[in-house]
């Protein structure tokens, strides 16, 4: 089965034309959708799904400070207040809980990152409390081994990815928008070089902005605008236990297994580094790009196989605004999780907390991460056409950060102040000033 995904209506009927209109209905692009739609936007959500059916109901369901490199630490703060903020105003249950994020280690190098990341995060006004052996085991009870150490940090906290983008999605049409869930964006119109319409399978809308948060299809969705977008694909495995195990954290982190409690009292496992590479054009052709990355990770990735080049969302292709794009003949991307992945983490993590020995396998499925040569994300309005703004490259962080994603988006497209410094998010600095300055975690 694949991940549990809330499903939500349509709206009845496509608008002639938009203030905005958003590509993707993920989380960056329904908290975009919005937040423009909240500042008195007409907004236009379009997505070639479902709402969320990619890697935004595909994640860990993780929002934290914990660990975020120093560039989107401020976003990921901002982004916890927007969760509250966001479930206050729509009205429904995000799944948002600052339960506190756990994390135990036996290895006394990770131990030590974890501090000195402590003492930077304090710099910023972020809490983190390190935790002795002692500590370790008491939080870290469930499993019923001790730890040589761990770090929790109370004010982070879990959303429910199966709820969380379709929900958001219902707040842009509480403040007056429209959403069209298979109704996959072929491309952009303009006239005198800023953005006058887009072309989707069902008709043409006329706007002035356009936001693309395409996930892992916006390089290929880039290219068709003659803009050079680095990304790559991994293709990441998951599963879920029904509700049923008691006496385990909310949210653990471990070398061995990661578990989440979910919306529904069943747990999401995962593992960190067990993503696979499967080949595509896309991939040979920003390979050098990706050097630095793959030199710093290259320990944590297998090889994949050719589902990733078959799904086409990372295509070279160049396709004609008048017939049926990659987007509609792959209308969600729900990759094959590898048997023994999925097999490897369920040992792994009943083996770690026993009590998950009582409770069955709900689903199991993969995703594709999408990231950018320092997993960093892109946001930027000075690409492409005047009128276009990308957002994408989240690099597996989009889910927690997605509230403080759209909110820059929204105050960008709308002339407002920023709500966070974003220089470091523009496209231009690849080959430059980041090169080789790759994300850590």
């Amino acid at each position: 089965m694949p991940a549990p995904l809330l499903v939500v209506p349509s709206s009845e009927k496509l608008p002639d034309s938009a203030d905005a209109v958003v590509i993707g209905g993920g989380i960056v692009g329904a908290s975009s959708a919005y937040f423009m739609a909240r500042q008195g936007l007409k907004v236009a959500l379009v997505e070639k799904g479902r709402i969320g059916a990619e890697q935004s109901s595909r994640n860990w369901g993780w929002c934290r400070q914990q660990n975020r490199d120093g560039r989107e630490l401020p976003m990921a703060t901002q982004s916890l207040a927007l969760w509250e903020e966001m479930t206050e105003d729509i009205g429904e249950d995000l799944g948002f809980r600052r339960c506190g994020l756990l994390y135990l280690s036996d290895n006394e190098a990770e131990i030590a990152g974890w501090a000195k990341w402590r003492d930077f995060a304090a710099t910023q006004g972020v809490t983190t409390h390190m935790l002795s052996a002692a500590e370790a085991g008491e939080r870290g009870a469930a499993t019923g081994k001790p730890w040589k150490g761990g770090v929790f940090s109370p004010s982070d906290g879990i959303a429910d990815p199966s709820r969380a983008a379709p929900l958001i999605a219902g707040g842009v049409v509480k403040h007056g928008g429209t959403i069209h869930q298979f109704c996959a964006a072929r491309g952009i119109e303009t006239e005198g070089g800023r953005v006058s319409g887009v072309v989707t399978e069902n008709g043409t809308i006329r706007t002035s902005r356009v936001v693309l948060a395409g996930g892992a299809w916006a390089s290929s969705f880039c290219r068709q605008l003659g803009i050079t977008f680095p990304q790559s694909s991994v293709r990441s495995p998951s599963l879920s236990l029904m509700p049923g195990a008691k006496g385990l954290p909310d949210a653990l982190h471990t070398a061995e297994v990661s578990v989440t409690r979910r919306g529904d009292g069943g747990y999401t496992l995962a593992v960190s580094g067990m993503a696979s590479v499967d080949p595509t054009a896309q991939q040979l052709r920003y390979a050098k790009s990706f050097l630095p990355m793959f030199a710093k990770r290259w320990r944590v990735l297998t090889p994949g196989n050719l589902s990733g080049f078959a799904s086409g969302h990372e295509t070279l292709t160049r396709w004609a605004l008048d017939k049926p794009t990659p987007m509609e003949r792959m209308r969600i991307l729900d990759p094959i999780p590898s048997a023994r992945a999925i097999e490897t983490i369920l040992m792994r993590a009943r083996r770690l907390l026993p009590e998950l020995t009582v409770v069955p396998v709900q689903a199991a499925w993969a995703g594709y991460i999408d990231s950018t040569p320092d997993g960093v994300p892109v946001i930027d309005d000075g690409v492409g056409p005047e009128g276009f703004l990308l957002a994408a490259g989240f690099s597996g962080h989009g889910f927690g950060i997605g509230p403080g994603a759209g909110r820059l988006v929204a105050d960008i497209v709308t002339g407002r102040t920023p709500s966070v410094e974003h220089r470091h998010y523009r496209l231009s600095r690849f080959g430059k000033s980041a090169w080789g300055r790759v994300s850590e975690f």
